[in-house]
């Protein structure tokens, strides 16, 4: 039996659901005030996020969506200052609106601390955006809560790569086979496995249609004594809530 001594999450999807509402209007609002005629529908961001990180969507827009786009000399240049822009009106909705944490999340974070498991975050978002969601959606001093904070550029490969969860191990200096990763994606999920982590899901707006294959569970949350969970792939017995007990039975099966 192997013990069980490390969560590491997901942010984006995983802890909340920032992306429609937080991440997308943030982007729509640094390209008005860039005066770009860019906008990201709900359903054009949906497809946008098979590309990982916010840099290389907006590359990823350009190509192909839109051809016709004037390049500028210095295409890096103007993304990184776009982006930058972005980040800072993300943190201000955040800090101004805050995105509440998905069903569970709090309430697992706590027993977690409680019970000497060590956390972690693994992420391709920005340092300053996991920051901005966890002191206004979780507890100002929630940072703290995390040994590792492992986001944006910490690798050059981001997800599906498990660049991103390599690091975390590393820096955890713990094996995979003893934490379990909480992921909302296919690119997480991909990524995650091929860094032999156990991984349990919990599908967002933008993902329930995914291919989670090699997930330990499958559900649309983890759920609270209140509001029970769905399973949508797996087992998960008789609980109809993640706690740690729960994670420790999935863990050693």
């Amino acid at each position: 039996m192997t013990e069980l001594k490390a969560f590491i999450f997901d942010v984006d999807g995983t802890l909340a659901e920032t992306e429609r509402d937080a991440h997308r209007v943030a982007f729509n609002d640094t390209f008005a005030e860039n005066k770009l005629d860019w906008d990201w529908s709900i359903e054009l961001y949906g497809e946008l996020l098979a590309v990982t990180g916010g840099k290389e969507r907006m590359k990823f827009y350009l190509e192909r969506y839109r051809p016709d786009f004037p390049r500028p000399d210095d295409l890096d240049g103007f993304v990184a200052e776009l982006h930058k822009q972005k980040t800072a009106h993300y943190t201000n909705l955040l800090v101004q609106h805050p995105i509440p944490l998905r069903p569970g999340v709090r309430r697992l974070l706590e027993e977690a601390r409680r019970e000497g498991i060590r956390l972690a975050i693994a992420t391709t978002t920005t340092p300053q955006n996991v920051t901005c969601l966890l002191e206004n959606s979780l507890a100002p001093e929630s940072l703290d809560w995390f040994e590792v904070i492992a986001a944006g550029n910490a690798v050059p490969a981001k997800k599906p790569a498990p660049d991103i969860y390599h690091y975390a191990l590393d820096k955890l200096e713990l094996p995979a086979e003893n934490c379990i990763a909480f992921e909302d994606s296919q690119n997480g999920i991909r990524s995650a496995l091929a860094a032999n982590l156990s991984t349990l899901i919990t599908v967002s707006d933008y993902t329930r249609k995914e291919d989670f294959s090699g997930a330990l569970l499958v559900l649309n949350h983890l759920g609270e004594p209140d509001q029970p969970f769905t399973v949508l792939a797996g087992e998960a017995g008789e609980a109809n809530y993640v706690d740690l007990a729960m994670l420790r039975r999935l863990h050693n099966r």
